[in-house]
């Protein structure tokens, strides 16, 4: 039998790994906790029900002043680590697993732990002919291969979206709060514009459909997903991941302390983790049970097809915390079999989906896969076919519905004068003025309210504001600006398109047109063949609102910035 020992097991998910690891023939299974008390009987509850021999220990990993040599005692073939939080960890336990001749693995999901586990720990590991994973959770292990699998063979690769919702009622530990206030307001990665930048954790979110559970509000957070599969998938636009919280005032709170942070106004979150341990009590005696994990790809499939693809997890009746047991559980079963070879890594790299997705049997967690068509681009439906195809080559190939995700190019920029005329720009969120600003515009087509709405984001210099399009019940074209949303009457011919306002709504409801902004829009081709767009947006009474006019082309995987 081969002994594993399992730092953390009286912990939220070690509790739940432990329960697993019990009924996985061919171990010895060593459970640990700082109190030796909790672990030792943690193990007898365990063992009425165990297929293997379950004992206990007492072991410390921040606290023990020789940490070699307390796991020395434990006589470890492997050694997994699911005490967390990993956000301040060093390498101390894989590197001490490593130097007694044990293999290591930890459900770490720190981006800055997994980014470093590699470099510091492949050496060591080698040398000594052992396997050493991190990040063998929800993410990146599930959700990285999750991504892969559905996008294999695929010729283009626009976006990646990957959220969970927990089930609002399921456990959650201190450490679990006292990471996700750890980086709640400060820059996160994600791969946006297809490169790497940052956006802040807890920020800005949206309103996604997760199967199963219905629409939820769910907003960025600190994984190493964007740093890995937008560059090893070649993302052409956008890598995210996204979590939501079932208790609206468990997500706008924690929103709300993002902000704070990101004003300046609190530094330190931490010393609000046994506040909001306590809060939880309350809050979630009004949700459920079942939570869920969302992978959403689109891009060009391998039959050369614009295709969207999903992959979703829901689980119910409480199983939702052994979800980020499960890939721990899968590398345990790999090294058993002796399938992995040695080397320092992240789990990602080391396990598939299969072999993950067979570890939830036990469970009430089930999963499914989807893959739909993308049918005809908006402005297809809202021109018709014909006068979309009379429209000059490079104007079809930003509608398109197999368009490339992100255009980039040339701007410039110029603002009407005086106080209002500023405070209307700063609510829509238009740009500063300026020549020959690099510009960066990305289209999102579908979301969670209409497969057809596009999502427009325009970024001047590092400036961005967003717009969603979408048919209203009318079949008319709208687009949308927050609260404000204007019906646009779509004029195409051979010279290319023209988007005048025909009304203007604010919350749904109608506005005066005595009011209403005039917009002079169109979209050409010049003489070099390049997409071009010409936008004055006037005032009544005020006159000048914005004027933004410049070049775009499709940006290649092998572009740079703007």
């Amino acid at each position: 039998m081969k002994r594993v020992v399992l730092i953390g097991a009286t912990g939220v998910f070690g509790r739940r790994l432990a329960r697993h690891l019990a009924r996985m023939d061919g171990i010895d299974l060593v459970l640990t906790s700082r109190s030796r008390e909790k672990a030792q009987t943690l193990a007898r509850e365990l063992a009425a029900g165990a297929s293997v021999p379950v004992s206990g220990a007492g072991l410390d990993r921040d606290r023990d002043s020789d940490l070699v040599a307390s796991l020395a005692a434990l006589k470890p073939w492997l050694v997994i680590d699911a005490s967390g939080p990993f956000q301040q960890q060093g390498y101390e336990v894989p590197t001490a697993a490593l130097l007694l001749g044990a293999h290591v693995v930890d459900l770490a999901d720190a981006r800055g732990y997994l980014a470093g586990y590699g470099p510091q720990l492949d050496e060591l590991a080698r040398q000594h002919g052992l396997v050493a994973l991190a990040g063998a959770s929800s993410t990146p292990a599930l959700s990285v291969a999750a991504a892969r699998e559905l996008s294999e063979g695929w010729e283009r690769l626009d976006s990646i979206a990957i959220a969970i919702t927990p089930a609002g009622r399921s456990e959650v530990g201190p450490s679990v709060i006292a990471a996700i206030l750890s980086y709640a307001g400060r820059p996160v990665p994600i791969w946006r514009e297809g490169e790497l930048q940052t956006t802040p954790g807890w920020g800005a979110g949206e309103v996604i459909d997760m199967p199963g559970l219905g629409l939820r509000r769910v907003a960025p957070v600190e994984t190493v997903d964007a740093e890995m599969l937008g560059p090893d998938l070649a993302a052409r636009s956008r890598v995210a991941f996204s979590a939501g919280l079932e208790a609206g005032i468990e997500q706008w709170g924690l929103a709300l302390l993002a902000w704070f942070r990101r004003q300046g106004w609190v530094a330190d979150l931490a010393p609000l983790v046994p506040y909001l341990v306590k809060a939880r009590r309350i809050t979630r005696l009004w949700t459920l049970d079942r939570g869920g994990m969302l992978v959403a790809i689109s891009g060009i499939d391998s039959k050369g097809r614009p295709r969207r693809a999903y992959w979703s997890l829901l689980a119910e009746n409480d199983d939702g915390p052994q979800v980020p047991t499960l890939a721990a559980a899968a590398a345990v079963r790999a090294l058993l079999a002796d399938e992995i070879t040695p080397g320092a890594r992240s789990a990602a790299e080391a396990l598939d989906l299969a072999a993950i997705e067979a570890e939830m049997t036990p469970y009430a967690i089930s999963t499914s896969q989807d893959e739909r068509a993308v049918g005809p681009a908006l402005f297809e439906i809202v021109l018709g076919a014909q006068a979309f195809a009379l429209m000059p080559a490079a104007i079809r190939a930003f509608h398109a519905n197999d368009a490339e995700p992100v255009w980039q190019g040339r701007a410039e920029v110029t603002r009407g004068d005086g106080a209002v005329t500023g405070l209307l720009c700063r609510l829509f969120g238009l740009p500063a003025a300026g020549a020959e600003l690099p510009v960066t515009v990305s289209v999102t087509r579908g979301d969670a309210f209409d497969e057809n709405a596009e999502i427009w984001t325009r970024n001047f210099a590092g400036q961005r504001f967003h717009s969603r399009l979408s048919l209203d019940r009318n079949g008319e074209l709208r687009e949308a600006f927050g609260p404000f949303s204007f019906t646009l009457a779509a004029q195409s011919d051979r010279e290319g398109l023209a988007l005048p306002i025909a009304n203007w709504r604010v919350f749904g409801l109608p506005l005066p047109r005595f009011l209403m902004p005039s917009a002079e829009a169109r979209e050409t081709v010049d003489a070099d063949g390049r997409f071009r767009f010409d936008v004055k947006l006037s005032l009544p009474f005020f006159s000048l609102l914005a004027h933004y006019r410049g070049w775009l082309k499709p940006r290649g995987p092998s572009d740079g910035p703007g």
